[in-house]
């Protein structure tokens, strides 16, 4: 049995061990990193920790920490109310202006982590606050990250367009970035409706009056939602994270109460802050190209020294679980790279000789590997291998690259991705076993499903 087939059964078997077992997937996947790496690929501990992602380490402990910092100073009670005023009182509107913010900020150029970090945790606090599916709201912001993440000014845009170019293969950047926003803004809207999204519309609009009840033209409840993947949400109590006592709502109980109005959410001194250090996080981001990670770190640590009381908890809520379960995947990946399994199985269907059969078991391979790793890096080495078959002329190079760039970036909904774990970490109060479960079964009909729904539309056709 070759090594690349060994390390291969072995990430399987760390699937069924977690799942059977309920030990943390991370955990078992740097003991099989550390076994695989050391023992079939004959890497030493430098060669292991080549792959533990040490930017997403920080990004995931950064982001998670400040804004557990505005959570716990009111900061995001205070921007949930605003985003209800914003949409005059149409809460189904938010997962929407989640969807479209993030869009427009990877199309003039944030790299899609980056807007992710910074949507999510608003986005996921808002869907806490009112009963929203947290995998409808994640799945908005992610899909919306990648339904504008290949505009010609974009990040991903602009290196595929650069592959393509360096390929010498024909190229459309409008193509490209019309079939990813088409994509994902499908999707979004087939997630819309199967996680709640036509009762939030049933449900009217809402408006907050004296005393915090909430009213609308529709009765506003948490109804249950029914059981398995991709269409539930937490059962268990949705206690406010103002640091005021509220009660707390449960899955059959009708909304009597509800935060406090806006008007009770004065901008203290903290808040300000906290919301001038999100300004600063979006301005360092996306202006000055700072690392997010370390930018929100920094903020959020400068908030715990001048207000230590409020923020005394917050390293507390850092998702630890998920930075362990996250990094350590990825550092078993990164042992599957250095030991050349990726580039072995790509070189394996670029050989095939039905090019079609060829095409579409790349869009697989891009898929599934992305789910796991860069996006970014999946792309530039499947595109090269897309060469041979295309020079053939049998299958169009336009269709080809736009099918194979979709296929690796629409899964990033998976919580191994960098945006799946931004999203898994961002949500609080839910049952984060259970978020994740929801998480990667949904990541896993994407898998499924879009690469062949795309090699369909995209590849048989023979675009360009």
């Amino acid at each position: 049995m070759s090594p690349e087939l060994i390390s291969i059964l072995v990430l399987a078997v760390v699937f069924v061990i977690a799942t059977t077992r309920s030990i943390n997937m991370g955990a078992l996947a740097f003991a099989a990193a550390f076994a695989v790496g050391t023992l079939v690929a004959d890497l030493d501990a430098d060669g292991i920790f080549a792959g533990f992602p040490g930017d997403l380490f920080v990004v995931l402990v950064g982001v998670t920490y400040l804004f557990a910092i505005a959570r716990s100073n009111g900061t995001t009670d205070w921007l949930v109310h605003a985003s209800v005023r914003l949409v005059r009182g149409r809460v189904a509107l938010i997962p929407w202006v989640m969807f479209a913010l993030t869009g427009a900020l990877t199309a003039i150029g944030a790299v899609s982590p980056a807007a992710v970090a910074i949507v999510a945790p608003i986005a996921l606090s808002f869907a806490a606050r009112y009963g929203i599916s947290p995998l409808l709201m994640g799945a908005m912001v992610v899909h919306g990250a990648q339904g504008g993440g290949f505009s010609p000014i974009s990040i991903y845009g602009s290196i595929v367009n650069g592959i393509v170019e360096r390929e010498k293969l024909p190229g459309n950047e409008v193509t490209l970035f019309l079939a990813s926003l088409i994509v994902n803004l499908v999707i979004a809207a087939v997630v819309f409706v199967a996680c709640g999204g036509l009762r939030l519309w049933r449900q009217g609009s809402v408006t907050e009056v004296d005393g915090g009840a909430l009213k609308g033209r529709g009765e506003l409840r948490d109804q249950p939602q029914p059981t398995g993947a991709g269409t539930t949400t937490d059962p268990g109590p949705h206690p406010s994270p103002s640091p005021s006592p509220s009660p707390t709502t449960t899955a059959t109980a009708t909304r009597e109460t509800a935060p406090a109005p806006t008007s009770s959410l004065p901008l203290t001194p903290p808040r300000i802050a906290t919301l001038l250090s999100l300004v600063a996080l979006v301005v360092a981001v996306l202006v000055l190209d700072l690392d997010a990670g370390l930018t929100a770190i920094t903020l959020a640590v400068v908030l715990s020294a001048v207000w230590p009381d409020d923020s005394r908890k917050a390293v507390g809520e850092i998702a630890w679980p998920t930075v362990l379960l996250i990094c350590g995947v990825l550092t078993y990946v990164g042992v599957l790279d250095e030991m050349g399994t990726i580039t072995w199985a790509g070189e394996g269907v670029g050989g095939i000789g039905v090019p079609l059969l060829a095409a579409v078991l790349l869009c697989y391979i891009g898929a599934i590997v992305s789910a796991f790793a860069s996006s970014v890096g999946i792309m530039g080495a499947l595109i090269p291998l897309a060469v041979p078959f295309l020079a053939q002329g049998e299958i169009g190079a336009v269709g080809m690259v736009a099918a194979l760039a979709v296929s690796a970036t629409v899964v990033d909904v998976s919580p191994f991705s960098t945006n799946g774990a931004l999203v898994l970490a961002a949500a609080p109060d839910v049952d984060r076993e259970r978020f994740f479960r929801q998480l990667m079964v949904y990541g896993g009909i994407v898998v499924a499903v879009v690469p062949a729904v795309v090699w369909l539309l995209m590849v048989v056709p023979g675009w360009g």
